[in-house]
């Protein structure tokens, strides 16, 4: 089941606002808790809260800080956009967005609505925001001036840039459609979306669309001369008071607002008597122009007449004023319960709730995006604190990598080094560096080191190891290190940064050893792509395995997949697809394929299959059209090290995509390997992993 829907305009003055009050109170009458979240709001002047946001939280009386309800202000997503530090941005609005998920049964997450951004950039901030948030979305346009035709293909657009980026699509509605072309554009919207997605349009609601005299006293910084009690009131018609009195009357209308000079007296007078009259329309509200205020026995007149008719005064000439009025666009306040009940009452009316329900039940995400993936790895890790020791104390990545992880206080840390030297160090980096929060451990100088020695002693003596030789090789960083892993003293080592991948896992292969059902050890690396998340395995340890050690990769690789939150879809990968490719080395792959499905029935697993078909939809549905795995694997799955090694890290390369691991599999307890190459980040991702490892994988 989703945990939360998104909803995004396709223009400005979508009326969003109708749909969101309409869904809220739906969900407040079949989920218990319910949250709300703005990702990006307006700017707004410090001591003021969002409007939107107080709407919701006070009509609903919704447990949220206003604070908690959104990420970003419109100003400083565009200063972070332009520095090209969107991903900051992301991670801001995935950590917060992950804190209301935390607390409530569903989360109903609001869109942009930017004034002075091009559609364009909305709608691709609305992509980008649901694909990270990974919840599906519905679509709101307009149908204000615009034909049939573009309406339809408005909404087509936007449905098509969600479904580009694999967000799935729940409903799409057309706001603000005349009440007579309701069936009209339901019917065309049908013909031009997908069966599966919900269509339903809502017709213009006059009473929602006109401002109320609050709104205009806001945006005119009017003074409230009378009627302060009536401000909700909703105007209608609005009309200039510069007539005759008895030729005035005759232009009045339902809820008229009507404006005129502060000095005429008589059609201030004349219009509040109109509103007493059965013969004419109720008025809403007088606005008097050019800063004028009645004379006082005027104002004594009025005052005794106790007016449910508001009165304001502003400041502008009676021409400018009106113009404005006409511009203003109209909102939903929290005090103004008459245009939530209104929404409220015209959603439920025109959409068809009980399928919405039923689809917002029934939907499961697919996939995982990299921002995703990364912020799970560091809530996990922080769960269940683990302690990792880093033996390359002498690199400076891994004194920046440890500074890094202090400041996310994420994991415990040692390091293996000389104490010296690495302070040296860290002055020269002018690095934060917190002592007193991180060991470091001098092999030789360690109250553990006879200790080690001695265990290693009787753990290899049968291999003719001496009490010599096991003291020489505990002064060794990675010797020592797996040993502390090996004790206890730490829960995983990550090394590699300045050490060969042998001289790395040599010590674990000795003594930490393998799992009672693993025979191989093996690697995956988490292939961050541009929006998904693939397992690659083995890209690093395993050069040319048999049949049977491939398919331990695969169940290892699958199993890692699903710990980590990505379902897994295998495919075992080979120059040809299905049956039609002959060959020692395709036969390997698919005698490992049919171990697979042997021992592990239910894992979805093709095999072999080829690269493209694998991850393409569209080749894949060519190739192999009733395979449940091609064109969408998760996990993939290489014959061997060299065409492994070289397409993970081509993929990283040529698509700029994050390679996170190797992790390595197998093992009783977690070790892994870096990159001589790798950088900072990659160290923080392997440290957060083997943490996550740790806890129990």
């Amino acid at each position: 089941m989703s945990k939360a829907v998104y909803i995004a305009t396709s223009e400005q003055n979508s009326g969003k606002s109708i749909v969101t009050l309409g869904l809220m109170s739906m969900l407040m009458g079949k989920t218990a808790k319910v949250g709300y979240f703005r990702p990006i709001v307006e700017d707004f002047i410090d001591g003021e809260l969002d409007n939107h946001i107080e709407t919701v939280i006070t009509h609903f009386n919704l447990d949220i800080k206003f604070e908690d309800a959104f990420a970003i202000t419109k100003s400083k997503l565009i200063k972070k956009k332009n520095k090209g530090k969107i991903g900051e941005v992301l991670d801001l609005i995935i950590e917060k967005y992950k804190r209301l998920e935390e607390r409530f049964d569903f989360v109903l997450v609001e869109g942009t609505s930017f004034t002075g951004e091009g559609t364009v950039i909305e709608l691709d901030t609305n992509v980008l925001i649901a694909k990270n948030l990974g919840i599906p979305t519905i679509i709101i346009g307009s149908g204000v001036g615009k034909t049939l035709d573009e309406l339809v293909d408005n909404l087509s657009l936007v449905y098509n840039s969600f479904k580009i980026k694999e967000v799935e699509v729940l409903a799409v509605i057309a706001n603000k459609v005349q009440v007579e072309n309701i069936d009209l554009v339901t019917l065309g919207l049908k013909k031009s979306l997908p069966a599966n997605v919900l269509v339903n349009a809502i017709p213009v609601i006059s009473s929602l669309n006109s401002p109320t005299v609050q709104e205009i006293v806001n945006e005119l910084d009017a003074k409230v001369l009378f009627g302060a009690a009536h401000l909700n009131n909703q105007t209608g018609h609005f009309s200039v008071g510069a007539m005759q009195l008895h030729n005035y009357l005759v232009h009045l209308k339902e809820n008229s607002l009507v404006i005129t000079p502060g000095d005429r007296a008589d059609i201030i007078l004349g219009a509040l008597q109109a509103n007493e009259s059965a013969n004419y329309p109720t008025i809403s509200g007088i606005v008097l122009t050019g800063n004028i205020i009645p004379e006082e026995s005027i104002l004594k007149l009025i005052e005794g007449l106790s007016p449910i008719v508001p009165i304001i005064s502003v400041e502008g000439g009676t021409y400018s004023i009106t113009n404005q009025i006409g511009a203003v666009k109209s909102k939903i306040y929290a005090n103004n319960e008459h245009k939530i009940e209104t929404s409220i009452n015209t959603f439920e009316k025109y959409v068809d709730l009980d399928s919405l329900s039923e689809k917002l039940i029934t939907f499961v995400a697919e996939g995982m995006t990299p921002k995703m993936f990364q912020y799970n790895l560091v809530t996990r890790a922080k769960k269940h604190r683990k302690h990792i020791v880093l033996p390359e104390g002498n690199d400076e990545r891994i004194l920046i990598a440890a500074s890094r992880l202090l400041a996310m206080d994420v994991v415990d840390i040692s390091i293996i080094g000389d104490k010296k030297q690495i302070e040296s160090k860290v002055t020269e980096l002018g690095i934060t560096f917190d002592f007193s929060k991180i060991k470091i451990i001098n092999p030789i100088e360690s109250p553990f080191y006879e200790d080690y020695a001695n265990t290693y002693y009787e753990l290899r003596k049968a291999k003719n190891v001496t009490i010599a030789m096991a003291k020489d090789l505990m002064e060794d960083v990675s010797y020592f290190g797996t040993m502390m892993v090996y004790k206890g003293h730490a829960d995983g080592m990550v090394s590699g940064a300045a050490h060969t991948t042998q001289h790395t896992i040599l010590p674990a292969l000795q003594f930490i050893k393998t799992k009672p059902n693993s025979s191989v050890v093996s690697s995956v690396f988490f292939m961050c792509l541009e929006d998904r998340v693939s397992v690659f395995g083995d890209c690093a340890i395993n050069p040319n395995p048999t049949a049977e050690q491939l398919a331990e990769i695969a169940i290892s690789s699958a199993d890692s997949s699903a710990a980590f939150g990505i379902e897994p879809k295998i495919a075992m990968l080979s120059y040809s697809s299905g049956t039609s490719g002959k060959g020692d080395e395709v036969e390997k792959v698919r005698t490992a394929t049919e171990i697979v499905k042997r021992k592990r029935p239910d894992l979805k697993i093709e095999g072999p299959i080829q690269y493209d078909a694998a991850v393409d939809r569209s080749v894949g549905k060519s190739k192999m059209p009733d395979s449940e795995v091609a064109g969408q694997a998760s996990v993939l799955i290489f014959p061997d090290l060299n065409t492994g090694n070289n397409t993970y890290k081509a993929v990283q390369r040529e698509t700029g995509a994050l390679a996170i691991g190797p992790m390595l599999q197998g093992l009783n307890k977690p070790v892994n390997d870096l990159s001589r190459g790798c950088t900072v980040d990659d160290i923080i991702n392997t440290v957060v992993i083997t943490a996550i490892q740790a806890q129990g994988l």
